[in-house]
């Protein structure tokens, strides 16, 4: 039987969390799935279910348009109700308003279903992240939910504690940043051809800002341990969990990966890789790095 059955309430997150389904499921975290288009074909962001991201990401290689749309309120209410009609309230966690606006829609259901079911709460969280940072911190909710915390309590415990949540990204690719708008054509194409590696992270309003311009690949993977290092308040005893999501560019992540485990090696085997998923993924393209994990509160 699925954890999450068992428990008082249901903890529950975007598919932008970017944590394979399987983790999901033995969490007990359920989610509910964005959309994404491939040449005009839509299909669902299932955590590569309907489509593995090997064969997403060499699409985008090859020249495939991509287009992404968010949960809609008909959508968050169809997925929400069956909890509610088994006497379950709701811990949802929203991709961040930074990056999206889905977290509207969460509430427009909300709305609708309050009427309907008013011994139930949807409690809805701007979670203020994104990809397996967003995983990382639905992860720790899940560990708190285990310990026997209320859903009031963890409710507040989110909204405490998101911006502890450090997001750190650089790509070797400017090819999908120029496509999107993110970068100028003229800026991408120079950078692209000096090599240059955008390193960005994401602020204390969610979004994703652009920090730095490294030339060389080798150099931003060091930088981006450094930028851990700086960001965590442990320093090098830092024990907690770090994840690494990567888009089509396995062998940059695990480069990342021992860097940060010779840097840390408290960590003991807590490092894991996961994929950006296909909401994500549409927009970065291949070759994106991220570094995800516990530190000081994002501030700016």
């Amino acid at each position: 039987m699925d954890t999450h059955i068992m428990k008082k309430y249901i903890l529950s997150c975007c598919s932008t969390a970017d944590l394979p389904a399987e983790h999901f499921s033995k969490r007990g975290i359920s989610y509910a799935c964005f959309h994404y288009e491939l040449d005009g074909r839509e299909y669902p962001d299932d955590l590569g279910k309907s489509m593995s991201f090997e064969h997403f990401y060499q699409a985008m290689a090859d020249g495939a348009e991509t287009k992404t749309s968010q949960i809609n309120v008909v959508e968050f209410t169809e997925y929400f109700e069956p909890f509610l009609r088994a006497g379950k309230d709701v811990l949802h966690l929203c991709l961040s308003s930074g990056i999206s606006g889905v977290i509207n829609s969460a509430m427009g259901a909300r709305e609708i279903l309050s009427e309907k079911y008013p011994d139930q709460t949807i409690y809805i969280v701007d979670s203020l992240a994104a990809s397996s940072g967003f995983g990382l911190l639905m992860d720790r909710l899940a560990d708190l939910r285990d310990e026997g915390m209320s859903v009031e309590a963890l409710y507040q415990w989110a909204l405490d504690n998101r911006l502890r949540l450090n997001h750190w990204f650089f790509s070797t690719d400017l090819t999908f940043y120029i496509k999107g708008g993110r970068v100028s054509k003229t800026s991408g194409l120079i950078g692209n051809m000096l090599n240059i590696c955008p390193l960005l992270n994401v602020d204390h309003l969610g979004r994703l800002i652009p920090r730095y311009k490294i030339r060389t690949k080798r150099k931003v993977m060091h930088t981006i341990v450094d930028k851990m290092e700086e960001c965590i308040e442990e320093g090098a005893a830092y024990s907690g969990k770090c994840y690494i999501s990567q888009s089509a560019c396995y062998a940059d992540a695990r480069f990342v990966a021992d860097l940060i485990e010779e840097r840390f090696p408290h960590l003991d085997g807590n490092v894991v890789i996961n994929s950006i998923g296909t909401t994500i993924g549409a927009h970065t393209g291949p070759g994106t790095v991220a570094v995800f994990f516990w530190g000081k509160e994002r501030t700016d």
